[in-house]
């Protein structure tokens, strides 16, 4: 009997502790202060710069269509340094009339305006452009490896599959970031972190400034995703080191210092300084979000309106289809532009993620068997997403489906960083 007090108690207290016990600081503000000051960013400048020498070379020789490709080339840098649709748009524009003025004849012209669309997600679009690539052949191994980035954002998944295995080398980064990309479709988190291990290592032997820009954010996400808070952080300094500009890599301590260490002011505090010098509206979402984990409740409507006018822009055209759903989707008096945005990402590419907008849509609007179909035919077993996921646990209890909602909670209880707070106190409460 007494042998039964003692471990009650012990389990009391146990329990007590677990909900006591800060989580392990692992950012230290001293580490990422610096790049968080207001910089005149010189790459900023020298594009600017280059940019205006091939459009005073271009006015003298408008007939040049090199100098229209470098004039997209310049916009394209200038929309990845500061988030400013209109770059993104100047630059589609000129790539487009390099296309033309060369006959569509020219892979690296086509290959370029494909890339821009796929910035644009105009996935479609963008796979037109490459097929024809394609045809032409020349360098077409890099067309190929386009081809399986097109078709994976598609839901073409034997597509992209049978593309990924025509470049198989696992000497060759390019192909390490897409197999470790497909490990993840797969849900195979293990594999596609040592997939991305590989190509750190190449890119640091090689010395590849580019290359190690692009993998120490992409594995420092999925560090996180893993659990591993610690490499995460370590990685968004590393590209922070070679870049203090690195809008990414200081969103990604953000997050850590928000849904990792719960410190919502200083979260903010370094969303705040990104949004000073680079512009993208979902800041404005994670603002939102933040805001409501502390409780403030007028700051988080007041960040999403800020959103809903900056995404009020027809340059945007459908690149916030996924956040504008979820958004209506939760507010009864607007869940019919859920609904039709629902069907235009489907249609744009119909993949699970967009089924998930379809269902969520019907199941907020209390259509709970609608949404157990589009569950049951497009969602399950076909993505491991850990949002679309959360939301096919709430349709499954809104069915009975108890059994179902116990494997996807336990699934869902691991991926509480990626989710964020506020969600992974929703998910105790499925």
């Amino acid at each position: 009997m007494m042998t039964l007090r003692l471990i009650t108690l012990f389990c009391t207290l146990v329990s007590v502790l677990s909900c006591t016990i800060s989580p392990k600081q692992v950012t230290q503000v001293q580490q990422y202060e610096a790049y968080l000051l207001p910089d005149n960013n010189p790459d900023l400048k020298t594009t600017a710069a280059e940019l205006a020498f091939w459009k005073a070379k271009h006015q003298k020789h408008p007939e040049q269509f090199p100098y229209v490709a470098k004039i997209a080339s310049c916009y394209n840098h200038l929309f990845g340094i500061t988030g400013d649709i209109d770059c993104l748009k100047l630059a589609e524009t000129y790539y487009m009339q390099a296309v033309e003025m060369t006959h569509y004849t020219n892979s690296g012209y086509l290959k370029s305006l494909a890339s821009n669309y796929i910035s644009q997600h105009k996935f479609k679009a963008a796979l037109a452009l490459l097929k024809k690539a394609e045809t032409i052949g020349d360098h077409l191994e890099g067309t190929q490896k386009m081809l399986f980035d097109v078709h994976l954002e598609l839901g073409n998944y034997d597509l992209a599959k049978t593309y990924l295995d025509t470049f198989s080398d696992d000497s060759d980064f390019d192909y390490l970031i897409r197999v470790a990309k497909w490990s993840d479709h797969r849900g195979q988190l293990d594999v596609a972190i040592k997939y991305l291990e590989k190509a750190r290592d190449k890119a640091e032997f090689a010395n590849n400034k580019s290359e190690k820009q692009w993998i120490y954010t992409n594995l420092a996400d999925f560090y996180g995703h893993h659990g591993n808070i610690e490499a995460s952080y370590q990685h968004f300094l590393k590209a922070l080191e070679l870049n203090p500009n690195d809008a990414y890599a200081k969103k990604g301590i953000a997050w850590i210092v928000y849904s990792h260490e719960k410190n919502p002011k200083e979260a903010l505090r370094i969303i705040e300084s990104i949004s000073k010098n680079y512009h993208d509206p979902d800041y404005y979402l994670l603002q939102a979000e933040i805001a409501e984990f502390k409780g403030d409740d007028k700051l988080k409507d007041a960040f999403l309106n800020t959103y809903k006018i900056a995404v009020d822009n027809n340059n945007y055209g459908d690149m916030y289809n996924k956040y504008n759903a979820l958004l209506y989707a939760e507010n009864k008096a607007e869940s019919a532009k859920a609904l039709k945005i629902a069907h235009r990402e489907i249609n744009n590419r119909p993949t699970p993620q967009s089924y998930d907008l379809l269902a969520w849509t019907y199941f907020n609007q209390g259509d709970y068997k609608d949404a157990l179909q589009v569950v049951e035919t497009h969602i399950d077993g076909k993505t491991f997403e850990p949002e679309v996921l959360f939301h096919a646990a709430k349709i499954y209890k809104a069915c009975g489906a108890l059994k179902k909602v116990n494997v996807l909670k336990k699934e869902l209880q691991e991926s509480t960083f990626e989710l964020g707070p506020l969600m992974a106190q929703k998910i105790e409460n499925i």
